[in-house]
């Protein structure tokens, strides 16, 4: 119940599910024009705000650069890669598919070539709809990229950050671990690293799979007359990520009032 109530309730406060909302509110207020005009221009600042990258861009760096990619590379006993990097091998597919975090299998499979440990733990449950787990995915995309089968160890059970977490101390346990290399995409590293520690580990982070790189972030503070323009036009992908911005801080809010951080 916790797994549905955690993707279904945030739907009403990203920005597309609000103006949703916002949208019947001005309906029921059709009488009252005053109103309904004040709740039409919110909808349109919510939206044209989340739609704008400057602002899309500048919620993904306020996660992004809390940690960057240690250096120089770190001796550990595990490579974590936690699971969402993956879409399943559904037909007529013929093996899984990177989706946009499928950064995290490219560098973990990079960390393990350079020596950083001897096996890596992949760690993701069989969501609802999946042919099979997110670690058994991950597993088949970094054999297909030429890391060896026996340095892959799989946790198959979680379902979120924290199963994560809680799953990998039950498993590294077992075999006297507690200093791992963390792998995840760069905004979803804080709450990683928070839930992780948690559960008793060192943890050295590793992330990947940033949207506010220097380029990017430098022509967003300092664009071009031009780019300046096209800048306040709304897109799609700027919608797309202020959205996962917000849910992971929601996901960092519910975290910390689980007492999960």
């Amino acid at each position: 119940m916790f797994f549905f109530l955690s993707k279904f309730l945030p739907l009403f406060i990203y920005p597309l599910g609000l103006a949703l909302a916002l949208l019947v509110v001005a309906v029921l207020v059709w009488r009252w024009r005053k109103w309904q005009t004040a709740v039409l221009i919110t909808i349109f600042l919510l939206l044209y705000l989340a739609a704008n990258t400057p602002v899309s861009l500048a919620l993904a760096r306020s996660l992004e650069w809390r940690y960057f990619p240690p250096d120089p590379l770190p001796q550990a006993e595990a490579i974590v890669v936690l699971g969402g990097g993956n879409r399943w091998a559904a037909p007529p597919q013929p093996v899984p598919n990177l989706n946009d975090s499928g950064d995290r299998m490219l560098y973990a499979a990079w960390l393990y070539q350079q020596g950083v440990a001897d096996h890596l733990l992949l760690t993701g449950g069989q969501l609802p709809g999946a042919t099979s787990s997110d670690a058994a995915e991950m597993a088949e995309t970094l054999l297909i990229m030429g890391v060896p089968e026996e340095a892959l160890w799989l946790e198959d059970e979680s379902l979120n950050t924290y199963q994560n977490a809680l799953f990998s101390r039950q498993f590294l346990a077992e075999k006297g671990i507690d200093r791992i290399v963390l792998v995840t995409s760069a905004f979803h590293m804080p709450r990683s690293v928070g839930v992780f520690t948690q559960q008793g580990f060192t943890v050295i982070p590793a992330p990947t799979d940033y949207y506010a790189v220097s380029p990017n972030w430098d022509d967003a503070a300092r664009p071009q007359f031009a780019f300046r323009l096209l800048d306040l036009l709304p897109t799609a992908t700027a919608l797309e990520l202020t959205t996962r911005i917000l849910k992971e801080y929601i996901g960092l809010l519910i975290y910390g009032w689980r007492g999960w951080l």
